[in-house]
């Protein structure tokens, strides 16, 4: 197999310019020659502000590389990305880091908290790498965490909460800089099944007022519950995509 090669291509404008998500044409390949693998073989996905959906497909299917796309933590190999109207498949690594800081939030299977920090001081962080002061850090990180319905812990460590508290305070995390989408990677994947449906149960709370959600998830029932669920399949989005009415 040969290197598959970059070509520069100018593409116009996304017909759907009022989409918060747009891809066209979007491929991913890595390493190169006899060992290169194709995780996604060209994309085109729109998604409107507002839509909680979900990626599905079965392991291996690209679910992950589409995910780190979504989330500026890795660039296509061919395609165009628009994420709130700003064009982001060939930014720098300084420019994508701008975007992940004020456009993204982010909710992981594993938490990613901090063990030796407060939640309080979880929820901040995203604010103290935007610059923003101590007293306004302090006012909207107690904010989001009443949204989860945390803020009477604040002062207590993830040690001193359950899992199902730890995922609240990380969507608390993901609210904080008020982000135009939220991307939540396996949020359930190690809570029990009742802790699990509060938490999508918040997510669904979110989306009723306008959030935009994607999640990434193998469990059919959690996936039923958003608005929408794309499916993944070798690289590409198989049958369509489909909205519930």
């Amino acid at each position: 197999m040969s290197a598959v090669l970059k070509f520069e291509t100018k593409y116009p404008e996304p017909a759907t310019a009022k989409a918060l998500i747009q891809l066209e044409e979007v491929a991913k390949t890595y390493d190169s020659g006899e060992n290169a693998v194709q995780a996604l073989r060209g994309i085109d996905l729109s998604i409107a502000a507002g839509e909680f959906a979900s990626i599905i497909g079965p392991s291996g299917s690209g679910k992950s590389t589409l995910m780190h796309i979504l989330g500026c933590l890795d660039s296509p190999s061919t395609g165009r990305y628009w994420l709130d109207g700003e064009d982001v498949a060939e930014m720098s690594s300084r420019d994508l880091a701008r975007i992940r800081n004020r456009k993204l939030g982010f909710v992981f299977q594993t938490f990613n908290l901090l063990p030796r920090a407060t939640i309080w001081k979880n929820v901040e962080l995203p604010l103290l790498y935007a610059g923003v002061g101590r007293d306004e850090r302090r006012e909207r990180a107690l904010e989001a965490l009443k949204r989860v319905g945390l803020d009477n812990r604040a002062k207590h460590r993830p040690n001193e909460l359950s899992g199902g508290q730890r995922q609240r305070v990380a969507i608390a995390r993901a609210l904080v800089n008020e982000p135009s989408l939220i991307l939540a990677d396996e949020p359930t994947g190690n809570l029990d099944t009742k802790t699990g449906a509060d938490i999508i149960r918040i997510f669904e709370e979110l989306a009723a007022n306008g959030q935009t959600i994607v999640l990434v998830t193998h469990d059919p029932t959690i996936a039923a519950r958003t608005h929408r669920r794309i499916k993944i399949v070798d690289g590409l989005v198989v049958a369509g995509d489909t909205i519930d009415d």
